[in-house]
């Protein structure tokens, strides 16, 4: 019932930036924290940057300063915005959503399919 489809991903130079977006489509009653994931090969996945509905963001101690993620409620997005990239930001990133599928019901976490960021010379 419900999807989250990314797009967005590519391949930068050292020092580019680059910005996804994720949309929520479906039947759900609200979406709560909406965040961004990144899992490089060999590693676990890992936050990168999580915001609420009211826009307070926190972020991955490896990313503050550079990246920014913001949201539009009214459209079901959420944004991450990439500058200063460098090549440990390589890996597939993934949008991840809370989301109440009814008043009743508690939050269930949805992933979107994940989309590749490259920061290669």
């Amino acid at each position: 019932q419900v999807h989250l489809v990314e797009s967005g991903g590519g391949l930068v130079q050292p020092g580019g930036s680059l910005g996804l977006s994720c949309a929520a489509s479906g039947i759900f009653f609200a979406i709560d924290v909406m965040g961004w994931y990144r899992q490089a090969p060999g590693k676990e996945r890992e936050l990168v940057a999580a915001i609420t509905t009211g826009g307070s963001a926190n972020y991955a101690d490896s990313v503050k300063g550079r990246f920014t993620i913001s949201r539009d409620n009214a459209k079901n997005t959420v944004y991450l915005q990439m500058n200063s990239l460098k090549p440990e930001d390589t890996a597939v990133y993934y949008c991840n959503a809370g989301v109440k599928r009814s008043l009743a019901s508690r939050n269930y976490d949805y992933w979107g399919q994940g989309t590749q960021v490259t920061v290669s010379s």
